[in-house]
C-alpha cells in the first residue's frame, strides 16, 4: 500500500497514513481529496495521493520543546553509532552519570557500544580519557524522523 499525504485544512502538512486510513477518512467525510491518481478508483472514491481535513486541528505541541527523550530516540538521533569510538550503538550512555545526578535528557545521552559504556562506568567522558565524538543535541520537530 502507498502511503498518502494528509493535509490541515489550511493546506499545512500533518502526516502520511496508509492508503486505507486514507479511503477511511473520505468515508468517514473528515478528509477531501486534494490530489488523485487519474483514472484510478476504489469504489466511488478515486484514489487518493493527498487528502485534505475538513476542519482545521490545532498543532501547536509540534512547535513546541520537540520530540520527548527516549533510548530508541538516541539511538535514532546518533545514527546507532557509538559517540567515543564510531564502531555499532546498542546502548546508550549518561555524558554526566545518573549516579552523579545526570539525568534522562537529550543534551545527557549519547549512543554508545556495550564496550565503551562498560569502559566508561560511572565517570564523565573527561575522567575515562574518552572524548565524544560528536556533540548531544535537542532535535526538533522539523528536523526529526522519531515521531
Amino acid at each position: 500500500m502507498s502511503a498518502v499525504l494528509v493535509l490541515n485544512a489550511d493546506c499545512g502538512p500533518l502526516h502520511r497514513v496508509s492508503l486505507r486510513h486514507a479511503i477511511r477518512m473520505l468515508f468517514r467525510q473528515v478528509a477531501v481529496v486534494h490530489e488523485a491518481q487519474p483514472d484510478d478508483r476504489i469504489g466511488v472514491y478515486p484514489v487518493p495521493t493527498v487528502v485534505r481535513l475538513v476542519s482545521y486541528v490545532v498543532t501547536r505541541w509540534r512547535r513546541g520543546r520537540g520530540p520527548g527523550w527516549s533510548r530508541a530516540g538516541v539511538l535514532v538521533r546518533d545514527g546507532r553509532r557509538c559517540a567515543y569510538c564510531g564502531a555499532a550503538a546498542s546502548t546508550i550512555d549518561h555524558v554526566l552519570p545518573r549516579s552523579r545526578g545526570g539525568r534522562n535528557e537529550w543534551l545527557n545521552t549519547v549512543a554508545a557500544c556495550g564496550r565503551c559504556n562498560n569502559r566508561k562506568r560511572d565517570r564523565t567522558p573527561a575522567e575515562a580519557r574518552m572524548p565524544l565524538r560528536v556533540t548531544p543535541f535537542a532535535p526538533i520537530w522539523a528536523a526529526s524522523s522519531l515521531t
